[in-house]
């Protein structure tokens, strides 16, 4: 994903994300603290990386334990642009239970980042439904750096092992389609903890802290 599709996507996120402070600002007078803070000083996530080296057969083996007996009759694909309007539902109704602060999605902003060319989308199906979407990007001079851009499962089927699934789908096809990667990377809101959790249970570890501000995502 090139930068632009990075800044459209959070881009996207910010705005909303502040939108829905001016509107809670004019029906009720006020934000909470919490949210006044969030919005002068902007919002902080957690970078998080794990290195393909640390991606053992032992490894693998490991998460595929961990989901032998929660998940079955999952299928994983790679998406389609027809698709964008089922990834837009899993995608907004993934983050009602996020808990970050910020939640819809529209097509045409998924459909600037899908037609990326370094861009993938996968979807995992269960029992014959969309339940979960992954996005895919790749970063550094050489493509070094495998991204987990964006990952959500509908809150239905969450934690019953669909997310891991997905999560070794998408190494599956990195190191199928990009053997030069040498690392993968993702970010997690700073109070999402259920995100944090799962993206700790791949093994990622974290390795820094960025801020990102409304003002950096204007036009």
């Amino acid at each position: 994903m090139n930068p632009k599709s990075k800044i459209e996507l959070k881009k996207n996120r910010i705005r909303a994300f502040f939108h829905t402070l001016e509107l809670e600002r004019k029906e009720k007078g006020e934000i909470s603290e919490e949210l006044q803070k969030v919005e002068k000083e902007g919002m902080e996530y957690i970078q998080l990386r794990l290195p393909v080296e640390r991606i053992t057969d032992t490894f693998e083996n490991d998460l595929k334990q961990k989901i032998e007996n929660k998940v079955i009759r999952a299928n994983i694909r790679e998406a389609k642009e027809e698709d964008l309007d089922n990834i837009k539902e899993i995608y907004n109704k993934a983050w009602l239970t996020s808990n970050t602060p910020f939640r819809q999605i529209d097509v045409d902003t998924l459909d600037k980042i899908f037609k990326d060319p370094d861009t993938i989308f996968l979807i995992g199906r269960l029992y014959g439904k969309d339940a979960a979407f992954a996005i895919l990007d790749f970063e550094g001079p050489n493509q070094e750096y495998g991204t987990i851009a964006g990952l959500g499962v509908i809150p239905k089927f969450q934690r019953k092992g669909l997310g891991t699934i997905l999560g070794m789908a998408c190494w599956n096809f990195i190191k199928k389609n990009h053997p030069n990667v040498k690392e993968l990377r993702a970010e997690v809101y700073k109070n999402n903890k259920v995100s944090y959790g799962f993206i700790k249970g791949l093994g990622f570890e974290e390795f820094g802290i960025k801020k990102y501000k409304k003002e950096d995502f204007e036009d």
